[in-house]
């Protein structure tokens, strides 16, 4: 177990405060220099180097940063009612709300709750002022999400004239000085076991598993622990009476792969603490998608078509802002009761026009548009690369050309007077028809990366 909750530590050393960054010299329970009871001990702490950091309750954060009245209050941001919960503050968890819960379940567990609805600009700067102070760290940062990362800080020491541990401590300083938010950081010797370390002691956290311990550490914990282990998966381990990792340790690679294929490989490498995946900053995006909750739940063509439309164009101009393109179309629907399809279609060549991923997330629309209400609409594409080979010239459908050239006079338009100078018949006054005139939630266009290639 962790040094700070019971390890015996032999090296008086093997310490520091984390407000002073002084080492200590005993095993005091408080810095012999400042007086904070806030003490990293460790044996093998100037050992490890893996660390992930995650921002404390991110988005919700920066809102009361930038406003003082909501410090003490409990803050929600996410969509209006008919949307869901995207960051929940501290104060608002302790009532039980908790991220992607429906809004209306998170309203009943705390309806003295502030909701923001969220500003993704805002935070997407603020994401990137984090990721430049960590790329000042190592150039090893492999980027998860826009609030956390893996970082790998060997071979740092003499560039920051201090250890990983302490180089960690100081930057968690730095952003809460620099940005006015918040991090919890995990060291280890492993990815896995590193972010396993940040979600402890949450927020402001600062934890360390190390090599010696994590086998025992790991017994003690649930299968849930493992990445990749979801309530169905921990249910169908449950089925097999496996609950604890200390019962997957005691069985065979071979069993497991058996019972449970590629991930029982998982499941027998992880529980016993091997983890040798390298920090990768070039690790490749996955998908970019859009989606939005409306409301009032939407069954017919004729509100869902002009909607479709417009998270298309928003995620074609984010693929062409990133020059990439992706050759499968996903639409994403959400049922009335929460129930979530998703359907896919290939194509021969990768794209990034909006038409295009349009047309075909429109072919799969029709087919799942058979009286079903459903609260959320999402599209997006997948297998990303280059656009360097997108959209090439269509033999067969003549229109395209002319199209994909009336979308480029349209991009340039936008560019030069702004998104809403140029819009289509599809999305041109959003009433029509019973249409809702806003959508109860309109989520900005999505970068998402797999967590890991395990």
């Amino acid at each position: 177990m962790f040094a700070s909750m019971g390890l015996a530590v032999n090296d008086p050393e093997h310490g520091f405060c984390r407000d002073c960054l002084t080492r200590q010299g005993g095993l005091g329970r408080r810095c012999e220099r400042c007086g904070s009871p806030r003490l990293v001990q460790h044996p093998e702490l100037y050992r490890l180097h893996i660390a992930h950091i995650d921002c404390d309750a991110f988005y919700a954060a920066i809102e009361k940063r930038d406003n003082p009245a909501l410090k003490d209050k409990p803050v929600i941001v996410g969509g209006g009612k008919r949307g869901v919960v995207s960051t929940a503050c501290y104060i608002a968890r302790i009532h039980g709300v908790r991220s992607a819960m429906p809004m209306f379940k998170a309203l009943a567990a705390c309806p003295e709750a502030v909701v923001i609805k969220p500003d993704m600009e805002k935070y997407v700067q603020v994401g990137r002022q984090v990721r430049s102070m960590m790329q000042g760290l190592t150039p090893l940062v492999e980027p998860l999400s826009i609030d956390e990362a893996f970082l790998d800080l060997a071979g740092t020491e003499k560039l920051h004239g201090l250890p990983p541990a302490l180089v960690l401590a100081r930057f968690a300083q730095s952003i809460e000085k620099e940005i006015g938010i918040s991090v919890s950081a995990g060291l280890s010797y492993c990815k896995f076991l590193a972010k396993v370390a940040s979600d402890f002691r949450k927020p402001r956290g600062f934890s360390v598993i190390g090599e010696q311990e994590a086998v025992g550490f790991l017994a003690e914990q649930p299968v849930t622990l493992i990445w990749g282990v979801g309530n169905a998966f921990a249910a169908a381990l449950e089925r097999d009476g496996i609950r604890m990792i200390a019962q997957l340790q005691k069985m065979e690679r071979a069993e497991l792969m058996r019972r449970y294929g590629v991930m029982g490989d998982r499941l027998y490498r992880l529980s016993r603490g091997q983890d040798d995946r390298r920090v990768d900053p070039e690790r490749d995006t996955k998908s970019v998608s859009a989606e939005t909750t409306f409301d009032t739940d939407l069954a017919g063509l004729d509100d869902l078509v002009p909607i479709l439309r417009a998270l298309s164009e928003k995620v074609s101009a984010r693929l062409k802002k990133a020059g990439i393109a992706g050759r499968t179309v996903v639409l994403k629907l959400k049922s009335q009761d929460f129930r979530i399809r998703t359907r896919n279609r290939q194509l021969g060549d990768p794209t990034r026009l909006a038409d295009r991923i349009f047309q075909t997330g429109l072919e799969l629309l029709r087919k799942e548009a058979d009286g079903t209400k459903y609260r959320l609409l999402g599209i997006g594409v997948s297998d990303l690369s280059d656009d360097g080979k997108a959209d090439p010239p269509d033999l067969v459908d003549v229109q395209a050309r002319k199209r994909a050239l009336a979308e480029g006079a349209v991009d340039t338009l936008r560019d030069k007077f702004g998104r809403k100078a140029v819009e289509t018949g599809y999305t041109f006054g959003k009433g029509h028809r019973g249409r809702p005139t806003r959508p109860g939630e309109e989520e900005e266009p999505e970068i998402r990366h797999p967590w890991e290639r395990i």
